[in-house]
């Protein structure tokens, strides 16, 4: 048997996909864990409170709202495999998806593998991971754990400079943790940073562990120059260093941008390969939001409706 239409990954994107294709009767086949070591649910599954998708006034946690758009998935036709895809092939109708068990052939895909967001690992990070320790100061800057806080960001480049700006609305002050002596960021951003009286830029310093108790309380930073330890007092701590789209399985068969992020076609959410589309932070390294993720799947789902329609 061929499906009609296969969706590769989950969360917000290939959820979204899934009601919009399972609402046009198109009974899309959802491999929810999409590469090998993949979580069903996205990053979402990893993250405590939501407070800016719309619809949820007084917020709502991460996997709960995974939770209700899966069931919301699955009322619409949607079939559901938990299953690490490892291997891809695009080279032709029907284009053939495979686990280590299992061969599906299909007509039509959507790839919604998402991306992750890089770590230091440094000591105590997994223990405060949405606990202190967070990726995403737009997600998580509203936090009342944040608010009229000290709190420090990681990384030198754009987006380093934005989450710290942004930060300063909630916290008392914002040290920013730059590895190198300079900022990669872009010259206006830099005069913002330097300019900012809440903030304050430690030059050649990344964190090496994370303390508190029930929340993060400090963090130590080592000076990249002179190994000297010192401990900062913060409430928070963001990374800004960049995410690694989860693109592995179509290395050499999409056309991928110069940092690994799937192409798509012009305002569409279409690859270089007719059949294919692509949603969601897979293909967005720009907006990275849950809201911005469900509507490339809304857009991916209608467009394969209509290809489907003119092909078949």
């Amino acid at each position: 048997m061929i499906e009609k239409l296969v969706i590769i990954g989950s969360g917000p994107a290939g959820y979204t996909a899934a009601i919009y294709a399972g609402r046009a009767q198109l009974q899309p086949l959802m491999f929810e864990g999409f590469v090998v070591g993949g979580l069903p649910g996205g990053q979402l599954m990893t993250t405590t409170e939501v407070e800016n998708f719309p619809g949820f006034p007084e917020g709502i946690q991460g996997p709960h709202l995974m939770k209700e758009m899966r069931q919301q998935a699955v009322r619409w036709g949607a079939k559901l495999i938990t299953d690490d895809v490892v291997r891809v092939n695009f080279s032709y109708r029907p284009f053939t998806i495979a686990t280590d068990d299992l061969e599906i052939k299909a007509q039509a895909v959507i790839i919604c593998t998402g991306a992750t967001a890089k770590r230091l690992h440094i000591v105590g990070e997994q223990q405060f991971w949405n606990n202190g320790i967070s990726a995403c100061a737009i997600c998580d800057g509203t936090n009342p754990l944040f608010k009229n806080v000290e709190i420090a960001v990681v990384g030198g480049g754009d987006s380093a400079a934005e989450e710290a700006l942004y930060l300063t609305k909630y916290a008392s002050k914002v040290h920013m943790l730059v590895r190198s002596d300079r900022l990669r960021a872009s010259k206006i951003m830099q005069e913002r940073v330097l300019k900012h009286d809440k903030i304050r830029v430690h030059w050649q310093a990344l964190p090496i562990s994370a303390d508190g108790d029930d929340v993060l309380r400090n963090v130590q930073i080592q000076d990249q120059k002179s190994g000297v330890i010192t401990e900062l007092k913060v409430g928070g701590l963001f990374y800004a260093i960049g995410h690694t789209p989860n693109t592995q399985l179509f290395q050499d068969i999409l056309d991928l941008d110069d940092k690994g992020y799937i192409k798509t076609i012009g305002k569409s959410t279409a690859t270089n390969i007719a059949g294919v589309w692509a949603a969601g932070d897979v293909q967005d390294h720009i907006y990275r939001q849950a809201i911005t993720a469900a509507g490339t799947g809304c857009m991916a789902a209608l467009e394969a409706e209509r290809w489907l329609a003119e092909i078949y």
